[in-house]
């Protein structure tokens, strides 16, 4: 644990400007400052200038760790000191188990029996306490509230939270700070919708020019049709390659992401397989297909993009290589 924390004050409502300043300042010491890159190749191919935010470097491997974080910091001391507790099968669980370990305090994880076997290893590996449940989202939320009533934990949300879409935003912060161009564009993926959320804010804040679009896949494009209805829709299946969006918007990255996103575009399965493998083979780093969509939208949609300084947040690089996709 860091020699001082920066004790934040919970938020009932969208993070402003001076709440997004002040969480980049207390997670710092718990978070990595990742890279942002870039690959020649890449840009020709896309005809635009692309700006990879590299958050398959970030501590567990993935930007769930400054959302975890963020909001622990606005529990108190005494309820901190409870334990944390959420439900996930990936990179969230681990943001949570590591938060928790970092803060002294115990980690209880929810996690489906079927989880990937290096995912629940990870957890464990940061001394975490798992129940197990099956894969389904009402038998999660019921083990949760089970496991919360006995321990007293926290409950720190994957995503519908405004201190987690906080945490979420300080990734496109540094992004648009780290890049010398005026970014046009700040692209991430959605799923339950608190990376995208928090990076429209950022977008919002702290650049003089750049929009937030997102990307989701056209199997699970509950985004994409939630930003043309005007309210919340879901899914009837959560098929897709791209295993970290396979989950609904909640009420309050819905509401910034009607607000503030213009755009959602949708790609297909092959369009995510094939970008995935291009930023492999020519970026030599390791992404997960999730991390890919925003680049296959650049790629599907190219009229779009076409001269424009393009920043895409690179989710995560938690995958199993031994099923890859191609």
């Amino acid at each position: 644990m860091p020699n001082s924390l920066i004790n934040l004050q919970p938020l009932s409502q969208p993070p402003n400007q001076a709440d997004l300043l002040l969480t980049h300042e207390a997670i710092h010491p718990f978070v990595h400052r990742t890279p942002v890159m870039r690959n020649h190749s890449l840009n020709v191919m896309a005809s635009c200038s692309l700006h990879f935010k590299c958050e398959n470097f970030q501590r567990i491997g993935a930007f769930k760790m400054r959302g975890a974080v963020s909001a622990a910091l606005r529990l108190t001391g005494e309820e901190r000191a409870q334990g944390l507790a959420t439900h996930s099968s990936g990179n969230h669980a681990q943001a949570v188990a590591l938060t928790a370990k970092l803060l002294n305090v115990p980690a209880h994880i929810v996690m489906p029996h079927d989880a990937p076997k290096v995912k629940v290893a990870a957890v464990e590996g940061y001394g975490a306490s798992i129940t197990y449940c099956e894969n389904t989202p009402a038998e999660r939320e019921k083990t949760l509230k089970k496991v919360v009533a006995k321990t007293g934990a926290a409950f720190i949300h994957p995503f519908n939270d405004y201190g987690v879409i906080a945490g979420q935003a300080t990734a496109a912060m540094e992004l648009i700070e780290d890049v010398e161009a005026a970014l046009d564009i700040v692209m991430a993926p959605v799923g339950g919708g608190g990376l995208m959320a928090g990076t429209a804010l950022a977008a919002r804040y702290f650049s003089l020019q750049a929009v937030a679009w997102g990307a989701e896949p056209r199997k699970v494009d509950d985004a994409a049709r939630s930003l043309q209805s005007g309210k919340i829709e879901v899914n009837e299946t959560n098929f897709t390659v791209a295993d970290g969006l396979r989950t609904n918007l909640g009420e309050r990255t819905f509401e910034v992401i009607h607000k503030r996103v213009p755009k959602i575009l949708v790609v297909s399965e092959e369009e995510i397989v094939h970008a995935m493998r291009q930023i492999w083979e020519r970026m030599k780093i390791i992404i997960e297909p999730s991390c890919a969509v925003p680049f296959a939208a650049v790629l599907r949609y190219p009229e779009m993009f076409e001269g424009k300084e393009v920043g895409i947040i690179l989710t995560g690089g938690n995958v199993d290589v031994d099923k890859l996709p191609f």
